[in-house]
């Protein structure tokens, strides 16, 4: 039974070129800026046992300044535990968050499973039960913006330089105005150009700014064939009520439940009839052990769960999952990489041209999540460390 003596968690920065927040209005998201670079902070974890076991997990999307806060919680309860107490863990921690978003849950749990595959010598979805091993992937792209993806035809030429490099799935993110003429144009360019070739996916990040808009953008997605529609608009997708009036009204399926959290309530939205795919993230979900207990939920009413973001933790839970799709290559664009930090040191990545011939990625099959870290380069990016247990 190896039990926990040392946990760290180690806050870090890094900067990404030609990215930046050059956008008038008020929005958190940020894009493609000539020149300009942004500053970005992470957190990783790990976590060491008694019998010399290592589990280690960076938090791509989900670490932000309030999840690592939490992490720090949580993390302070892990030395003297048996480290295969995942179960009893999530029960706690689902309970001890119930009044916070649950955002810095999904990378303790995702590091207690790096750990428990490494003490197993099996990847995390050998251990789960794998169901496959290379994953349909779609490009998702950065949003719209003055000087990348500034049109159209921009959106297209790209859409038809994914299809060139082998997708066949494409899923855009607008801009961020929630201009629903605009948006709804370059819904039905992109069909024109390539349904009958790709399979199309349209993001509104809530942007579109009433159900008005979200039903006359959902009209084109009907016209142009879409394969989903996802988080329409300003009631954050929240709301099963307005999403199953929406379902009524249009034929192209809905994607919601990215910020519905936790498992009873994505149980409660798919009840009320809020959505026809469950986005489900386990960095978002309360973790590998969360985002399984949705998939498993969503199967037995007959459901697909789509997952949000590419990293390790979201191929080795995909490779797991039988109804799913799609792989989330996010984001992408024509003059952009990744904004994720570049810390593996095993030639790992999450980048446009990181599929094979198939349009698919291959999942890891090393122990654990597969991957290994470059700690040179954490390290010399470190900001700060917390250290619970063992000094």
């Amino acid at each position: 039974m190896p039990i926990i003596e040392r946990v760290e968690v180690i806050d870090f920065k890094y900067d990404v070129k030609d990215m930046g927040s050059s956008f008038t209005h008020a929005h958190n998201h940020v894009g493609y800026v000539e020149g300009s670079t942004l500053s970005l902070s992470k957190y990783a974890i790990v976590v060491e046992c008694d019998d010399g076991s290592r589990g280690e997990y960076i938090a791509l999307w989900g670490g932000t300044r309030p999840a690592l806060a939490q992490t720090l919680m949580l993390a302070s309860d892990l030395p003297g535990r048996d480290s295969d107490q995942r179960e009893a863990f999530y029960t706690e921690w689902n309970r001890r968050l119930c009044h916070m978003d649950h955002m810095g849950q999904g990378p303790v749990d995702i590091v207690l499973w790096d750990l428990a595959g490494k003490q197993a010598g099996k990847s995390i979805s050998k251990m789960i039960g794998q169901y496959r091993n290379k994953l349909p992937t779609y490009a998702s792209t950065y949003h719209g913006d003055d000087g990348m993806l500034n049109s159209n035809e921009a959106f297209v030429d790209f859409a038809k330089h994914c299809y060139d490099m082998g997708y066949r799935a494409f899923k855009h993110h607008g801009w961020f105005d929630g201009d629903a003429r605009k948006e709804a144009s370059l819904v039905l360019a992109l069909g024109d150009a390539l349904s009958d070739k790709m399979k199309l996916m349209y993001d509104a990040a809530s942007d579109l700014k009433t159900f008005a808009d979200a039903l006359y953008v959902g009209r084109a997605c009907d016209d142009a064939n879409f394969f989903w529609y996802e988080d329409p608009y300003r009631d954050n997708s929240l709301s099963a009520f307005s999403h199953k009036k929406l379902r009524s009204m249009i034929k192209t399926p809905l994607l919601i439940t990215e910020h519905v959290r936790a498992l009873e309530a994505k149980c409660d939205f798919i009840m009320a009839g809020g959505t026809d795919f469950v986005r489900v993230d386990p960095e978002y979900d309360m973790g590998i052990t969360g985002a399984l207990k949705t998939a498993h939920m969503a199967e037995a009413f007959g459901l697909d769960v789509e997952i949000h973001a590419p990293g390790p933790a979201h191929r080795q839970l995909m490779a797991s999952i039988r109804n799913t799709n799609f792989y989330e290559m996010a984001e992408v664009g024509p003059k952009l990489k990744n904004i994720l930090p570049p810390c593996y040191a095993c030639g790992y990545q999450d980048e446009l041209d990181s599929i094979d011939e198939n349009g698919c990625v291959t999942v890891p099959d090393g122990p654990g999540l597969g991957v290994t870290y470059d700690w040179d380069w954490l390290n010399y990016h470190a900001t700060n460390r917390f250290v619970f247990g063992k000094k």
